[in-house]
């Protein structure tokens, strides 16, 4: 790889339509480079200890995806399901949303908002047993994504602690993965 010329100037102010159209470029040929082994880099740190479930959050993070992928589900939809949890091991107390934001420019916006709302659809299952309000998610009973975000807690979140599942590895995972982070992005977000 050839030495890249850093721009003239030090402060953003400065920097001209050329300069950034540069930097842009640079960029993004970088992290389309990058994204899917980081990705995968985070993802393999949630292997580990299990904290008294029956499994560790990857393999409950693979059963997820491998259930979604048999129930013939969206590669996106399969995609979200593998890295729902993969702000766990940034930021436990809001990993939803730090998913939901590392997958929005890849997926649609309902998958985006049911990685964003999962855990709080998820506690129904524990919440009123740690003096919660299990119904806590009745709160969003209006959105056109209610119904989603239940059927994925019921059907591929609350129910992958299975240590007899046949889960598949992560590595039948990637070329999935591979094709969905490198679609075109169609808006900026910021």
């Amino acid at each position: 790889m050839s030495e890249v010329i850093p721009v003239e100037w030090t402060q953003m102010s400065e920097g001209t339509k050329d300069d950034y159209l540069r930097l842009d470029r640079l960029y993004r040929d970088h992290t389309a480079g990058e994204l899917v082994a980081n990705l995968l880099a985070t993802f393999r740190l949630l292997e580990g200890p299990t904290l008294g479930y029956p499994i560790d959050r990857a393999r409950h993070s693979r059963q997820a995806a491998t259930r979604a992928l048999r129930n013939g589900e969206s590669g996106e939809f399969v995609v979200a399901a593998l890295f729902h949890d993969i702000g766990d091991v940034l930021a436990p107390e809001n990993h939803s949303a730090v998913a939901a934001e590392i997958l929005a420019p890849f997926v649609s916006q309902e998958i985006t908002w049911v990685v964003r709302h999962h855990g709080m659809f998820q506690g129904y299952y524990y919440f009123h047993h740690l003096g919660g309000d299990r119904d806590v998610r009745e709160r969003h009973r209006a959105s056109p994504y209610y119904d989603r975000c239940v059927d994925f807690c019921a059907s591929y979140d609350q129910n992958s602690f299975d240590p007899d599942y046949d889960d598949l590895p992560l590595e039948d995972f990637v070329p999935l993965v591979k094709e969905i982070l490198s679609r075109p992005i169609a808006e900026y977000h910021a």
